[in-house]
This record gives structure tokens, C-alpha cells and sequence, in this order.
């Protein structure tokens, strides 16, 4: 049966990126392979069991927002620590638990709950929490509840 892994192409980041990334979400280098002058050309990693690759392709390629990486997150000490490290040495953040990594990989950190709040059958309360969202950067679980709630 195919298979589908995520392929990350970067300037001459890969290594770093891979690196940050596995010590971020569980994660391990499963191999490398070499490029010129002693370099790594590309990287095989896994984040929680899911398999990537990161290439450095060189400065023709870039990432954009319409590819990210979402990351469901249970807790609020989640969040802050992934916003944190990701957003650290040159991070964007962005709105709406979006925010762009120092290499120029989009993530959307986002709770578990948002889904359930956005989505509930009460439209007046779901509209309350995406308004509270929408003027959110880092997404604050105990804000967006309140919002909910019409605290």
C-alpha cells in the first residue's frame, strides 16, 4: 500500500529544522544522508510516530501559509511551550494560533476543546468563542471558555 510522508524543503536548514523539531514533538532522526563538503543533504525524521523528510534544496524554495503544520494540543502549558520554542530566534507569530518558525514553516497550535466550542449547537456561544479567537495570537484556552460561557 502507498504511503504519504510530509517533504520539507529548505534552504540550507533542513538538519537544524529537524533537530528542533524532534526535540519539540517526540520525535527522532532516522537517518541522514550526506551532501557535499561534509554537509547533510537531507534529513528522515519522525514527530510522533508520523515520518518526515527535510531537504536543503537551496534559497529557490520557500514555505507559505497555505501549507501548515496543526498541532492539537490538550493544555494550555502545551501551547505556551510549543508558541514559545517555535516562535523563538526569529519566529512570527501570527493570529488565530498561527505563527511561522524561524525557518519559515507554518503551525497552527491549537487546543483540542476549540473544535467543540466553534462547533457547538448553541451558535450564539460558538460565535462568542470565535470572535474571542479572532483576536487571539497565542490561543488562551481559559479566554476562549470565558468567551463561551458570555463571561
Amino acid at each position: 500500500m502507498p504511503s504519504i510522508t510530509t517533504f520539507l524543503t529548505y534552504d540550507d536548514q533542513a538538519e537544524a529544522a529537524a533537530r528542533l523539531y524532534t526535540t519539540l514533538f517526540d520525535g527522532r532522526i532516522t537517518s541522514t544522508m550526506p551532501g557535499p563538503n561534509g554537509t547533510v543533504f537531507a534529513v528522515n525524521f519522525e514527530l510522533m510516530g508520523t515520518p518526515y523528510i527535510a531537504l536543503n534544496g537551496g534559497p529557490t524554495f520557500s514555505f507559505s501559509e497555505g501549507m501548515s503544520l496543526f498541532v492539537s494540543c490538550d493544555t494550555q502549558a502545551e501551547i505556551d511551550r510549543y508558541w514559545e520554542k517555535l516562535t523563538a530566534d526569529g519566529g512570527k507569530e501570527s493570529r488565530c494560533g498561527w505563527l511561522v518558525d524561524k525557518f519559515g514553516v507554518s503551525w497552527q497550535i491549537i487546543p483540542k476543546k476549540l473544535g467543540s466550542l466553534l462547533g457547538a449547537q448553541d451558535r450564539e456561544k460558538a460565535a462568542r468563542a470565535m470572535q474571542a479567537m479572532m483576536k487571539m495570537q497565542k490561543l488562551d484556552i481559559a479566554e476562549l471558555e470565558r468567551a463561551f460561557e458570555g463571561a
